[in-house]
């Protein structure tokens, strides 16, 4: 049975995963500590628990996160199956647990994959988060009957004080990926003004013909606007265009 230290759900994970979130480059590299840290603190010494974490935000790719390789190939079974606890988790917001896969019919060809790998018992705990954002710790054992008792509620006590961090590091990221997308429509409707300018003055027509030009020269070259507005910029031999937006 696991001891009150197996799972060190205390001030010291929770300052070290909020100081994570603000040092992160992405939420990538945070969600992959977070299943290091997980695999630390829920494994028990010559036990070693297999950890990963999926994310399924809105318009982007599922992220699968990881303590080992191991637990990355385990982790991506999760996105191969329409049915596997992970998704069953997510979607319900309630722990699913499967003692003893050889015994379990509730994902056959999931749990066939999962068998091939050594796997004997699954436990997935959905994380608290926000909108339409899904995310849940997957946990794995060679061992039937591993997640049983005191271990699960550790698992489940875990996931409640770190969904904070998650939370944050997924909002974070999104600020994130917003201002990216502002500053590349901003970049790119510079150089389109730049291009639209020197159209009016090689041809002394007006602004609106001399971005119907632009257009109909991305048209007839099946190139984005922006590709040629800065190959017109490009053609005044003062090397590619740059903006007040450029570091």
């Amino acid at each position: 049975m696991a001891s009150e230290s197996t799972a060190k759900t205390d001030t010291s994970v929770s300052e070290h995963l909020h100081e994570l979130v603000l040092n992160s480059s992405d939420v990538e590299d945070f969600l992959n500590e977070l299943a290091r840290v997980s695999a630390r603190n829920l494994s028990e010494p010559g036990d070693e628990m297999l950890c990963a974490i999926t994310l399924l935000r809105q318009r982007k790719a599922a992220t699968v996160a990881s303590s080992s390789e191991e637990a990355t190939s385990l982790g991506r079974l999760e996105h191969r199956f329409s049915e596997t606890p992970g998704v069953t988790a997510s979607t319900s917001q309630e722990t699913v647990h499967a003692p003893d896969l050889a015994q379990d019919d509730r994902w056959p060809d999931y749990a066939a994959a999962v068998a091939g790998h050594g796997v004997r018992s699954v436990a997935a705990v959905p994380f608290r988060l926000e909108g339409e954002t899904k995310a849940a710790l997957l946990l794995y054992s060679r061992r039937p009957h591993r997640f049983e008792g005191r271990v699960l509620e550790f698992a489940e006590d875990f996931v409640r004080q770190t969904s904070l961090a998650l939370r944050l590091a997924v909002r974070f990221a999104h600020y994130s990926e917003t201002a990216a997308n502002l500053r590349a429509t901003l970049e790119s409707r510079t150089v389109i003004d730049m291009a639209v300018g020197i159209i009016m003055a090689q041809n002394r027509c007006s602004q609106q013909d001399a971005f119907e030009i632009l257009r109909t020269a991305s048209s007839t070259r099946n190139t984005k606007l922006h590709e040629v507005a800065a190959a017109v910029v490009n053609a005044l031999g003062q090397g590619p265009a740059r903006t007040h937006y450029d570091g």
